[in-house]
């Protein structure tokens, strides 16, 4: 059989889990590049009875299953991918598995993130790198306001990090409780505006869904302090990147940090790759070392658990 890696952008994959124990029944191949067009990603994928996906770089639509008969297993990480039709593979004969996941790469990177967005250490590090010296005047954090959007699993522990930080946090979703802010010890905002009016920081922490896209806006930039930032890295469509531009151009806010974007990779021309008060990394939230070896260890058991006709961590059974 033919398996597919896609999207190794770092060629990293083989190198996190023990392939081996595989090869003696799979031909397995690497792409380091992405391909988006349908038409050339079918034509790529034609061959290949096995697929392992690197979250949602690649999307797998019903339209996708349809175009691919040969393919037989989608192995993803994580036990949650909404760039997978599950009910559209399964229409087309297609298992689709998944794994566990760690949950704290991506709130440490939120962190560096912060760090990074509210002392301009990019333009810094430039500035060194090229003969300069001091550019700018960060801000710091100890007896400011974080405003955390979503306590769950992300949320939760970057809630903790501005505590220790010596930060005040307030934190509001949707379905928030007072008990669960409690639980944190952290102040249950009384809504999103209030959230936003009072943060120095904002970060957001809550699933990409019909109700979260677009959540924040031209309207919800506007109520924040022009000395606030906003740091997103949960999924890019959840902030208007056309109001976001105009916000950061226009001094609306003072900057932001964002590690996803609505279309990734980000293109060439993009202005978040030439804005000086936007702090853009590449979707590094959960592509850590841990996180591979544990997306990609099991991710070769739940290949070896389909040949051997016993598939596990099924996502559409």
């Amino acid at each position: 059989m033919r398996l597919a890696i896609l999207d190794d952008f770092q060629n990293a994959v083989r190198s996190v889990a023990d392939w081996s124990v595989l090869e003696d029944r799979v031909a397995i191949t690497v792409f380091n590049d992405h391909v988006a067009d349908m038409d050339k990603l079918v034509k790529r994928l034609e061959p290949f009875e096995i697929v392992v996906c690197i979250r949602e770089r690649t999307l797998f639509p019903r339209a996708l299953f349809e175009r691919l008969p040969n393919l037989k297993l989608l192995v993803t990480g994580g036990m949650r991918n909404l760039g997978i039709d599950l009910q559209g593979a399964k229409d087309n004969g297609v298992v689709v598995c998944g794994t566990e996941s760690i949950g704290f790469p991506t709130a440490e990177l939120t962190w560096g993130l912060i760090l990074a967005t509210v002392r301009n250490i990019p333009r810094e590090v430039e500035s060194v790198r090229n003969g300069g010296w001091q550019v700018g005047l960060g801000v710091g954090l100890r007896g400011k306001t974080l405003g955390v959007v979503g306590l769950g699993r992300q949320g939760a522990p970057v809630a903790g990090y501005g505590k220790a930080f010596g930060m005040n946090v307030i934190a509001w979703s949707q379905n928030l409780t007072a008990e669960k802010c409690a639980e944190h010890g952290v102040e249950k905002a009384a809504s999103l505006d209030d959230l936003l009016t009072r943060s120095d920081v904002v970060t957001m922490h809550i699933i990409l869904s019909e109700r979260s896209r677009g959540m924040i806006g031209a309207a919800q930039l506007a109520k924040m302090k022009r000395s606030a930032f906003l740091i997103n890295t949960s999924r890019g469509p959840i902030v208007d990147e056309k109001a976001l531009i105009e916000a950061v151009e226009k001094g609306t806010i003072a900057g932001a940090g964002l590690d996803v974007f609505d279309t990734e990779p980000l293109p060439s021309d993009h202005p978040f790759r030439r804005m000086d008060r936007i702090v853009a990394t590449p979707h590094l939230g959960y592509t850590c070392k841990e996180g591979y070896e544990q997306f990609f260890g099991q991710g070769v058991g739940d290949v070896d658990a389909w040949l051997k006709g016993k598939p596990v961590r099924i996502m559409n059974p």
